[in-house]
């Protein structure tokens, strides 16, 4: 704005009307000073109110308000009261008018100035604000990207959290299914090994069961080979005894006998039940002449006690005696 520009035209036309004036006050100082005091006081209450009005009370904004100086205004108030005493009444006017107008173009002027200003201050308060807004959505914006990062840091960390979990229980679950295959490999080690040393002491004690019963039946088979010997060695013992003590009975029955020549070639089968002393307990005949027959059991009877063994043995062989006889001519 051109303040420097309208002062210095204030000053020109102050100035012109200072020397107006005094050139008017020598030519009319014979003039009755009461018309021109009263329009020198009018005058001033008018420009007073004039510069009331133009008063600036608009706030304070980045650029300084214009500043009105009192004290020069009222020197140029003095001075153009001065003149106007001077002055008649139509240059008081024309005076007076001027000045309205100059004052009228500089209230436009300030008003022009005042409304610029409102309009930068709003213009700028506008963009403060937006500013404002704009700081304050970055602000939020930049919280919000903040939490969404935590939250995302969040997420991540507990999804790392919920993998290393998961991982640290799969490998405590392999860990668990290692050390239980192991375990069941160790038992089944164990088992085979066991089943490996149950078979061999099985085998072992099968082998010495087939040995014992091997040296069993060989005992057995060279017992009953001893016994079947002695058996045949007593039996051929007893054969022999009882041959022996057959004949004897058979010399004991002939010695007894009573026979003639009709029994020539003639027998007769006896059975005779002897006690274990040799006493003759029974004679019966068989078949055979009846002569030969009687006379034999007759003889047997006769001899009353035959010889008998003392071996139990062979006594129970030949308790019943049968045999045949044959009458000795």
């Amino acid at each position: 704005m051109a303040e420097p520009n309208k002062t210095s035209s204030k000053q020109a036309s102050d100035s012109a009307v200072k020397t107006s004036g005094r050139q008017l006050a020598g030519a009319g100082a014979s003039t009755s000073m009461k018309v021109p005091l009263a329009i020198s006081v009018g005058l001033h209450l008018f420009i007073g109110a004039i510069i009331f009005v133009s008063m600036e009370f608009t706030p304070d904004y980045d650029r300084p308000a214009m500043q009105v100086d009192i004290s020069n205004m009222e020197d140029d108030l003095e001075d153009e009261i001065v003149a106007a005493v001077a002055v008649d009444k139509a240059a008081v006017d024309q005076q007076a008018a001027q000045i309205r107008e100059r004052q009228q173009q500089q209230r436009e002027a300030e008003q022009r100035r005042v409304a610029e200003l409102e309009r930068r201050a709003a213009e700028a308060q506008r963009r403060a604000e937006q500013e404002r807004q704009r700081q304050q959505q970055l602000a939020e914006q930049t919280a919000k990207e903040q939490r969404e990062a935590e939250q995302e840091a969040q997420r991540m960390r507990e999804r790392r959290e919920a993998e290393e979990a998961a991982a640290e229980q799969a490998a405590q679950r392999r860990a668990r299914e290692e050390a239980a295959a192991e375990k069941a490999a160790q038992e089944r080690r164990e088992e085979e090994a066991r089943r490996q040393r149950e078979a061999e002491e099985q085998r072992k004690r099968e082998e010495e069961q087939r040995r014992k019963a091997e040296r069993e039946a060989q005992m057995q088979r060279e017992l009953a080979e001893e016994m079947a010997q002695r058996q045949r060695a007593r039996s051929q013992q007893m054969q022999s005894e009882i041959q022996k003590y057959t004949a004897l009975i058979q010399q004991t029955i002939q010695r007894n006998w009573n026979i003639d020549d009709s029994m020539r070639g003639k027998s007769c089968e006896l059975t005779i039940n002897v006690a274990p002393s040799g006493f003759v307990k029974s004679v019966n005949t068989g078949s055979g002449d009846d002569n030969v027959c009687r006379s034999a059991r007759n003889a047997v009877l006769k001899a009353n006690t035959l010889p008998v063994s003392e071996d139990p043995d062979i006594y129970a062989e030949m308790a019943t005696i049968k045999l045949t006889v044959k009458p000795e001519l």
